[in-house]
């Protein structure tokens, strides 16, 4: 079995039958957007890095089609592992028409870097989760705040929550959309980094994402 999953053709199949039931899921949906103000300034050029915990990023590409909405001439990236799983979740998030940058924040991260601070330099935004790609679940690492400094872009926290929802027993406690429920949308100000003192944004970062998450959940009757 797990010689037939690792097969090219296998993840092929996969990556199509998850894109489709995503959009399924996704478009069934009634989404709210909370904090339309914090990602205004997104659609009207403000470049930043999208950041929110692993465990929501099956709802998360609404964040990147509200966007697209709200203005079709964005681009933006996905930062994912060089793992089998990372390149899994990027193939999925490509029918999002989302890019993808390889590399993580504990593996590949000089190479993530290289790619993603001439996008970023470029006026495209960079999307992470922080405590990805295998945890441990809503601990941050570093290299968001690192890439947000160097490149001297903000970091807008987000999350997203659905009344459908299954809860996989995965280390991340993954959410996966169910269709036709309701859903909301949260972003939270935007976090400035300083290339002086970017070690101390790490935990301010942590903390508005758990923020986001639980506003999400609240606003969800989660």
């Amino acid at each position: 079995m797990k010689r037939l999953l690792r097969h090219p053709a296998t993840q092929a199949v996969l990556v199509w039958l998850g894109g489709l039931y995503l959009i399924f899921a996704l478009r069934t949906t009634r989404w709210v957007l909370d904090g339309a103000e914090h990602l205004a300034p997104c659609a009207a050029g403000q470049t930043t890095v999208a950041v929110f915990w692993h465990e929501r990023l099956a709802l998360m590409p609404m964040l990147w089609l509200t966007l697209r909405r709200m203005d079709h001439a964005q681009r933006g990236h996905v930062l994912v592992s060089q793992h089998r799983d990372g390149r899994l979740i990027g193939s999925v998030m490509r029918r999002f028409g989302v890019g993808l940058v390889f590399g993580s924040s504990r593996r590949g991260g000089a190479a993530s870097l290289r790619t993603a601070l001439p996008l970023l330099a470029r006026g495209e935004h960079l999307i992470m989760t922080p405590d990805g790609p295998r945890g441990p679940r809503r601990v941050a690492a570093p290299g968001v705040a690192q890439i947000a400094a160097l490149a001297r872009v903000p970091v807008l926290p987000c999350a997203a929550q659905t009344s459908r929802r299954r809860v996989l027993r995965s280390w991340d406690r993954m959410v996966v959309p169910l269709p036709f429920g309701r859903g909301v949308l949260v972003c939270l100000p935007p976090i400035a980094v300083a290339r002086e003192s970017w070690e101390a944004a790490v935990p301010r970062i942590a903390a508005a994402l758990t923020a986001a998450a639980d506003r999400a959940d609240r606003l969800c009757g989660a």
